[in-house]
């Protein structure tokens, strides 16, 4: 039977860490003392990486992929980027390919507004 261990490190909930330990440790990565200065390490990075993040979102006027229009804010970036690039056969490669990308998001943004319509219409006659 194999043996399931948990970090030995109590949250502030009273509750152990979910985290599996270090071999030959009683604590996981991110309560080892041995590890301590590579865990700050890893938080400054992540901390780094969070505000940056943030800083291009608001720059570039980006929320997130989980919308159609957050979808076609990356694209119009994409595109605006490949036209500043020096004209090459990557840039028209690359803005041929965009262009499709961009075909597809209207085709299917058709497709969605026709199912709307007709999703509607079947509720008016029920």
């Amino acid at each position: 039977m194999v043996e399931h261990r948990q970090c030995a490190f109590i949250l502030r909930s009273g509750e152990t860490c979910r985290m599996h330990p270090l071999q030959n440790s009683e604590f996981c990565w991110a309560h080892s003392a041995e590890r301590k200065k590579e865990v700050q390490e890893a938080r400054r990075l992540g901390g780094l990486r969070r505000k940056r993040e943030s800083t291009i979102s608001s720059a570039y006027q980006f929320e997130s992929l989980d919308s159609v229009e957050g979808i076609r804010r990356v694209v119009l970036i994409a595109v605006l980027d490949a036209l500043s690039m020096e004209n090459s056969m990557s840039r028209a490669r690359t803005l041929a390919y965009l262009a499709q990308v961009a075909l597809r998001m209207l085709e299917v943004g058709e497709i969605e507004e026709r199912v709307s319509t007709l999703e509607e219409l079947a509720k008016v006659k029920k």
